[in-house]
């Protein structure tokens, strides 16, 4: 009765029955669970019920089904199976393996001891045999190892050089400020091909066919940075992952944003930021891996190789903006600004970037030893198609600026300094800055580097000429107020010319109306004044030409009449003679009272008698003297007529003399 009751086992819901046999053939030396009826664990193992074993030939011990909780993994360890190949870490997985509840299907099949390549999926629960596999979660380990006993408990994951962290669920999903991908390590597989330091699904053979093809160089990265993870469900199936050619060691294809059931003895990942080209960048990638390095720089090109996308060396086509899946480990990608990038030379660096963090204020010295501070701006520009060639040249931007830049500006500058008086630096502030911006884009253009400005910001004067040219300044501000009090003074004077002007307005307005008549009178006198003088100039013009024509008149007439008178005397000379026709001609006169006889005023002696004696001595000459030729000639008598001989006149009175003689 007691061993009928014993021989009787429950088997819990979620437990399995271990059952060992006391008697029986023995097992043979590589053997370690019975499946013919060997004495030893049994290979069946008992499920849920109530089940019954003899006892005391057969001993049964319970074992939790193995299960695996939400966020973990189960990592399968066969204690049992074929041994595995020299040199392999892992065993061999088939499709008919499933998920090892088969024990007999594994053997059967060529299952291998060891480490087992696919993971349980979280929520697994299976009945795996305690002894033929052992099962490591986090959270616990299943199973029984053969060199323990079945009643040995099962070890901790440390002891199989793992944590718990190791065997949980793999995300990968953004950090708290960048993008990530996971860089993955692959710890089983043959060696890479040609000595290359990561391994890519097919190498690079479609890189190869697509150049055959003539393919654009944009099509090839898009090939490059296409990921063939799905060919083995991005290292989830390491078995399909070795099948399609997967070798050990750092891996071409990163894993995208997700959550993933690697296998840590075959697997692990890093977590490293996504390469992210923002808009006004690009990246120029330095490729590690390839195919051969093939330079398509040219011969004057001195400062390495440009290559083709898919081959090793400098990309000859940068990365534009976008966010790229690339494994920084085999892709170095170098972050170009291709906006003007301002760099200060100040205490102070710019907010967009860092790459002027060293650089610090110029100092540089006048010709008289003063010492200047000079805080420089600078404004360059990268075109996104020369980047390779500039990364080529200088390695990074932050050498461009370093190493590059600092130097020759800061040179420039304290170069043409000291050429110049402080004063003088001061005062051409500009000049310095233009020649300054000619000498910095000639020098960057040999770095393919184009210069947009070059701007001085602020100088930080010394002291003791700070002290000089406070003074000099003061003294002109002073001259300043002094001109601005003097014209501030002239225009009082203005202000009270204008307020008196303007209180004497109604005087002033009616002294302007009494100036604005006498000027009307004034000019009607002058009109009255000149229209007068028109008409006395006007009118004595006319007396004059009238007097003019009766001038002529007369002139003509007495010209006639002499004329006349000569005829008439030479008639009468020839016919009385002279003498005759000059006593003729004094009688005439006479007659005509051309000729005084008689003086107005008579001188004479004591009596009457002696004056009539000397006045008939004047007459006699007279006759005597009229008479000569000389006096009776046409001239002498028609010409010269009596109205010409003025009474009175000394001619008269010596004509008259001569008459009276």
């Amino acid at each position: 009765m007691v061993i009928f009751i014993r021989s009787f086992r429950f088997i819990g819901a979620a437990e399995v029955g271990l059952v060992n046999k006391r008697f029986g053939r023995r097992l043979t030396a590589d053997q370690a669970i019975a499946f013919h009826g060997e004495a030893g664990y049994q290979g069946r193992l008992l499920m849920p019920g109530l089940r019954f074993k003899l006892w005391p030939v057969f001993s049964v011990t319970k074992h939790p089904w193995v299960r695996v909780s939400p966020g973990e993994i189960g990592v399968v360890i066969s204690q049992l199976g074929a041994p595995l190949p020299i040199g392999a870490k892992s065993a061999q997985y088939k499709d008919v393996f499933a998920n090892f509840t088969d024990l007999d299907t594994f053997l059967a099949e060529g299952g291998q001891k060891g480490v087992q390549r696919p993971v349980l999926p979280p929520g697994s629960l299976l009945p795996l045999h305690p002894l033929a596999f052992l099962v490591l979660t986090a959270s616990r380990v299943y199973g029984v190892p053969m060199s323990g006993g079945a009643r040995r408990a099962a070890p901790a994951a440390e002891s199989f050089g793992l944590i718990p962290e190791q065997l949980r669920v793999t995300f990968v999903q953004p950090q708290a400020d960048q993008d990530v991908v996971a860089v993955v390590t692959t710890l089983e597989g043959l060696a890479p091909e040609g000595g290359d330091i990561a391994s890519r699904l097919g190498g690079f053979q479609d890189i190869t066919d697509l150049e055959a093809a003539d393919a654009p160089d944009a099509e090839k990265i898009e090939a490059i940075l296409a990921s063939k993870n799905g060919q083995h469900n991005n290292y989830q199936d390491y078995q399909a992952f070795l099948d399609h050619g997967g070798r050990i060691g750092l891996q071409h294809d990163p894993l995208l944003y997700g959550s993933y059931l690697l296998n840590p003895f075959l697997v692990s990942v890093e977590l490293v930021p996504m390469l992210v080209v923002r808009q006004g960048e690009v990246a120029v990638i330095k490729a590690y891996v390839g195919l051969p390095t093939v330079d398509t720089s040219g011969e004057d090109f001195k400062f390495g190789s440009i290559v083709r996308p898919g081959h090793r060396g400098i990309w000859n086509e940068p990365l534009r903006t976008g966010k790229y899946a690339i494994n920084p480990r085999l892709y170095a990608a170098e972050i170009v600004p291709t906006s003007i990038l301002t760099l200060n030379w100040a205490n102070e660096t710019s907010a967009a970037h860092n790459l002027d963090a060293a650089l610090s204020p110029i100092d540089g010295k006048s010709r008289e030893g003063f010492v200047f501070g000079i805080d420089l701006q600078v404004q360059i520009h990268v075109p996104d198609s020369h980047a390779p060639k500039v990364i080529s040249m200088v390695g990074t931007m932050q050498n461009l600026v370093n190493e590059v830049l600092q130097s020759a500006v800061g040179n420039y500058f304290r170069n043409a300094l000291q050429e110049l008086p402080a004063v003088q630096f001061i005062e051409t502030r500009d000049v310095v800055q233009q020649k300054a911006q000619e000498y910095i884009t000639g020098y960057l253009t040999k770095y393919e580097v184009e210069t947009r400005g070059v701007y001085i910001q602020d100088v930080i004067f010394p002291p003791e000429l700070v002290a000089v040219l406070t003074e000099r300044e003061i003294a002109n501000q002073e001259r300043v107020t002094f001109e601005e009090q003097q014209r501030a003074q002239a225009v009082r004077v203005d202000l009270e010319r204008v307020r008196g002007t303007a209180d004497m307005q109604k005087e002033l307005a009616q002294a302007n109306v009494n100036v604005d008549i006498q000027k009307a009178g004034a000019a009607a006198r002058s009109a009255a004044a000149e229209g007068e003088a028109s008409f006395v100039r006007l009118t004595g013009q006319a007396e004059a030409d009238k007097r003019r024509a009766i001038g002529l008149a007369e002139a003509k007439a007495i010209e006639a009449l002499g004329l006349a008178k000569a005829a008439g005397y030479e008639a009468q000379v020839q016919a009385l003679g002279q003498s005759a026709t000059a006593a003729v001609a004094v009688a005439g006169a006479v007659a005509d009272g051309q000729i005084k006889i008689v003086p107005d005023v008579l001188v004479g002696g004591g009596d009457a008698s002696g004056a009539i004696t000397g006045l008939a001595a004047t007459l006699t000459g007279a006759l005597r003297t009229w008479g000569s030729p000389s006096v009776l000639s046409p001239a002498a008598v028609g010409t010269e007529p009596a109205p010409a001989v003025e009474p009175g006149s000394s001619v008269a009175e010596a004509r008259t003399g001569q008459g009276t003689a």
